[in-house]
């Protein structure tokens, strides 16, 4: 399994070659994945412990029928019922477990879908993570855009209607430091009214600079709560080091972020456990920071460039629905996202059901927002994207497929004074 992974390598130096080499071979070589660097901020937190006890513990085989029929029966799901639901015995309940979830999302949410868009500013990226379009063997067009560059992709993202703005790079502290991050920030509050951000961790006081520069919410995927697994997907950079990444959002809360996001990357691992802890994950820490917006994504393995291997050949749509649904019952209060990595079709149904939050006006790639949106010729200056997207619809059309679901697009509800 793991040698699907790997990217093609021709282009490499000699000596680069060599490093990857070792890199792949032979663990000796990688550094200790639970070991802090020193640039890295540790928090006193009893949150990482309790997830990771519940899903270490966890055994799916053992759950019946009966547990998974006496878990929707229930009024509030415990984390007992939720284990239930997410397990192979619960398949057969999709039918009567979509109704719950739709109650439920009913409850909380109305009829509500929010819309938001993703910009990446830069892919340069300092890490070997072997799944993802931007590890730093791979080779793909690099660009990191001007101040100039990513108010004019801003403006035009704005002109199409969006209100709310994610802003990503590539993991690279050398390539998009936090005050790069910070000015766009900046520029994203003169043209959104809501600003994301999903960069690599930082520490809590860089967390704080970010929110005092515009940004409201922390997005950070913990690909995998199997740290075995993730030792072995994750060979160099700072990403490399797993409890860093899992205190993200407790960081950017402390930093003031007013929201926090949480995912796991389904198909790295074992995905029912990797749905049970992104889950956990935020019912503990919503129990530590009531006031704060939490919400959970579902992303699947899309294929990346140079490696045409990578499928989410193990997560399939049922089982995704599943996970949905199970989120749903178990997090009422949850935002829950899916992404244009699924098709329209699935992304039209699950936000009957379960999901609140959809992206559209995709573009993975960097610079390219124009000539996406307009169809105008660019001076071919853009960067290539991270992964291939399956749902490319525009604003409008997004907004009008809602609509025609019975749905009320959001595109923002949020008032500053």
């Amino acid at each position: 399994m793991e040698n699907q992974f790997f990217v093609d390598s021709e282009f490499l130096s000699p000596e680069a070659l060599e490093k990857k080499h070792r890199l792949e071979t032979d663990p000796s070589c990688r550094k200790n994945h639970m070991a802090y660097l020193p640039d890295m901020e540790q928090i006193q937190s009893d949150i990482c412990g309790k997830v990771m006890e519940q899903m270490e513990s966890y055994d799916y085989s053992v759950y019946t029928a009966r547990d998974v029929r006496e878990a929707l029966n229930h009024e509030t799901c415990s984390i007992e019922d939720f284990k239930a639901l997410l397990s192979p015995a619960a398949e057969p309940f999709l039918e009567e477990m979509a109704p719950r979830a739709r109650l439920e999302t009913s409850r909380h949410f109305g009829n509500t879908v929010y819309l938001f868009t993703p910009l990446y500013i830069a892919n340069y990226c300092d890490n070997y993570c072997v799944y993802c379009g931007f590890n730093c063997y791979n080779h793909i067009n690099r660009m990191k855009l001007s101040m100039e560059q990513i108010e004019h992709e801003m403006k035009v993202i704005a002109d199409s209607g969006m209100e709310e703005i994610l802003i990503l790079t590539g993991e690279s502290r050398s390539k998009s430091d936090v005050k790069y991050i910070g000015e766009a920030c900046k520029l994203a509050r003169k043209y959104f009214r809501m600003v994301g951000l999903e960069i690599y961790p930082v520490n809590t006081e860089e967390y704080r600079y970010l929110h005092e520069c515009g940004a409201d919410y922390v997005t950070v995927f913990q690909e995998t709560y199997d740290t075995e697994r993730y030792e072995q997907l994750h060979l160099m950079g700072h990403k490399r080091v797993w409890p860093y990444r899992f205190d993200a959002q407790e960081r950017a809360l402390m930093g003031g972020m007013r929201g926090v996001a949480f995912s796991a990357l389904l198909g790295l691992s074992d995905f029912r456990k990797d749905a049970l802890a992104s889950a956990l994950h935020v019912y503990y820490l919503q129990r530590k920071y009531p006031h704060a917006e939490m919400s959970l994504s579902c992303p699947r393995l899309r294929p990346i460039i140079n490696n045409e291997k990578i499928n989410p050949l193990d997560v399939h749509e049922t089982q995704l629905c599943q996970i949905l649904c199970a989120y749903r019952i178990f997090l009422p209060f949850v935002g829950i996202t899916v992404s244009s990595r699924e098709s329209a079709a699935f992304r039209n149904g699950i936000v009957k059901i379960a999901a609140t939050k959809v992206s559209a006006g995709v573009s993975t790639g960097i610079g390219d927002h124009e000539s996406k949106y307009t169809g105008k010729e660019t001076d071919g200056m853009e960067g290539d994207e991270q992964f291939e997207i399956n749902d490319g619809r525009s604003l409008e059309t997004m907004y009008e497929d809602i609509a025609k679901e019975g749905l009320q697009p959001v595109l923002n509800d949020y008032l500053y004074v």
